[in-house]
């Protein structure tokens, strides 16, 4: 009766985060003298972020739920660190400063977030400030998604039933909003939050690309869970292309 109570309080609170859940800001009319990006000189920063020494041992999740538990047959580790041939995957790669008073027009298109077999997928995502964000559910078993946020307003919402979905934003940059389940304390992801859309997250094997860049110099920033961030400047002509490599070194131990 105990269980049944509470899942009923959590539908409850459920429903009502559904009835509010999007916190969108409205459409905003761009100023008369906004600065916009010539698209006929754009060019491409990319390149490869590497680990260098010993590659530490990911976490084994602790699974206490059953569901989460046949959904993972013989357990799982943690995505802290994901390295394939030498690159660290799930680094959040973004234009930190050089773009000045650009113009960038919010993206119409949500970014999405499932929490699929109790993880989150994606671990890291970036997002630009204003556009949506979608989290949805889609175990047969209840999460709790809880942001942390220092610059924005952080939220806590249940989705206790399969197919549930949330819409929310960010209206400030912020590097990083870290996304936890106060169901499941494994469950762990990063929201990258930026003002324009220069920015990615690495994957197969460290990999990263920045399109459309207009020409000038940059601080480009690497930034992981783990390891912290690093920087480099790059200067871009008209129409140019930029290779970065950055390497993120390690001791015996990581905390």
């Amino acid at each position: 009766m105990r269980l049944s109570w509470l899942r009923a309080l959590a539908l409850v609170a459920a429903a009502a985060a559904a009835g509010c859940g999007s916190d969108a800001p409205p459409p905003q009319t761009p100023p008369s003298d906004a600065k916009r990006v010539d698209q006929t000189k754009t060019g491409t920063i990319a390149g490869r972020v590497v680990i260098e020494g010993p590659v530490p041992e990911n976490p084994v999740a602790r699974v206490d739920d059953s569901f989460c538990a046949r959904e993972n047959k013989g357990g799982f580790s943690l995505e802290n660190f994901v390295v394939v041939n030498g690159g660290l995957d799930n680094v959040f790669v973004r234009i930190k400063d050089g773009l000045g008073d650009y113009y960038f027009e919010t993206p119409s298109g949500a970014a999405k977030i499932d929490q699929h077999s109790c993880r989150y997928t994606p671990h890291v995502i970036g997002i630009q400030t204003g556009q949506a964000l979608e989290i949805s559910n889609s175990d047969q078993t209840m999460h709790n998604v809880s942001a942390v946020a220092k610059v924005n307003r952080g939220f806590n919402f249940g989705q206790p039933m399969q197919g549930l979905k949330n819409t929310t934003s960010f209206k400030e940059p912020e590097v990083m909003v870290h996304l936890k389940c106060d169901v499941h304390g494994w469950m762990s992801a990063y929201i990258g939050v930026v003002a324009h859309p220069y920015f990615g997250v690495t994957s197969g094997g460290g990999q990263f690309e920045l399109k459309n860049v207009p020409p000038g110099t940059y601080t480009i920033e690497a930034w992981h869970e783990k390891l912290g961030t690093q920087t480099q400047n790059v200067t871009l002509g008209d129409k140019e292309s930029k290779e970065l490599s950055f390497t993120f070194k390690t001791q015996a131990t990581v905390p």
